[in-house]
């Protein structure tokens, strides 16, 4: 049967005996009888990989919508870490497919998840099977993100408290053989407060804990009156926002309410970071220079690539 219990000791007969070791529980009772499991969207198979062999030093996991995004920010925490190597040659783990691009550097996987909660949902079905295949322990997992901000300036950096559904309630609705089955998407606090205390050492660096809105559009599902489609008017548009901001919510996207909800159950510890493109109650359309939404989408790579750092004791 699956390990379902959170936590296993590790006898290693070391001084670190007592040190507890948090696995990766799979929520899954027949994974474990299956003779082969194909993670297909990202090419990889336990028969055809020694995935133990290599995922199994995997402590952080960087996950973001695009591709080229995810292997840029790989680039960064390989010069970061001042890793062997050139970083311009690393190599796409996925490159049999064009689903989902993976990148391992050190200790640290940067995979990108498409847009929306289907896509992210897919890859982090197979995400937390490889690391429960690969045996891998302690692994903190983050989303790196753009965002729609709530009452923020442009540039600022939301650390996610909860992840809410459309009514501003943190928890994710999935239907499952015709039935809604409801799950919190309560993300770790102690991983969020020290993100905070991260972008407090860096300087010019705006950050904020509060709620992040998941919908499941970019137009009309965010307010937005610039789709093919409206179906409301500005002061009604204007009502929501209100009220999402009365609710604590600081930013919408489309991945975190399920990454929030799926990493909760299976006992990892994960966090939302997400730069803020433009102020909701000021607009729809994302109209700042290329450069400028260049910088900005740097931010949540610079303050996680601090976070990593600080762990792995880089940074007194």
């Amino acid at each position: 049967t699956a390990v379902m219990a959170p936590i296993l000791l590790n006898c290693m007969g070391n001084d670190q005996n007592e040190y507890i070791k948090q696995q990766v529980q799979v929520k899954n009772p027949y994974l474990d009888t299956m003779e082969e499991d194909i993670l297909y969207h990202f090419n990889l198979s336990t028969k055809t990989h020694n995935l133990p062999e290599m995922f199994g030093d995997i402590k952080f996991v960087c996950v973001g919508g695009s591709s080229n995004r995810m292997k840029a920010f790989a680039q960064f925490i390989h010069q970061e870490l001042k890793l062997p190597g050139n970083p311009e040659e690393i190599k796409d783990i996925c490159e049999g497919t064009d689903r989902y691009c993976m990148y391992k550097v050190g200790p640290v996987l940067s995979i990108s998840h498409g847009m929306g909660v289907p896509s992210i949902s897919i890859m982090l079905h197979e995400l937390i099977k490889l690391l429960h295949h690969a045996h891998c322990h302690d692994v903190v997992l983050f989303r790196l993100g753009t965002s729609g901000g709530v009452g923020l300036a442009p540039g600022t950096v939301v650390i996610t408290d909860k992840a809410v559904d459309y009514s501003f309630c943190p928890r994710f609705e999935q239907v499952v053989l015709g039935k809604v089955i409801t799950r919190s998407t309560e993300l770790d606090e102690g991983v969020a407060s020290e993100l905070l205390q991260c972008s407090s050492e860096l300087q010019n660096f705006p950050a904020v804990i509060g709620n992040t809105m998941c919908t499941h559009d970019f137009y009309e599902g965010q307010g937005r009156l610039d789709g093919a489609l409206c179906s409301f008017s500005h002061g009604e548009k204007m009502e929501y926002l209100r009220r999402a901001y009365e609710a604590g919510v600081r930013n919408i996207e489309m991945e975190s309410t399920v990454f929030a909800a799926m990493c909760r159950v299976c006992g990892l510890k994960a966090a939302v970071i997400c730069v803020t493109l433009l102020n909701r109650f000021e607009g729809d359309q994302i109209a700042s220079p290329h450069d400028v939404l260049l910088e900005y989408q740097q931010r949540p790579q610079i303050l996680v690539s601090h976070f990593i750092k600080k762990r792995l004791g880089n940074i007194v």
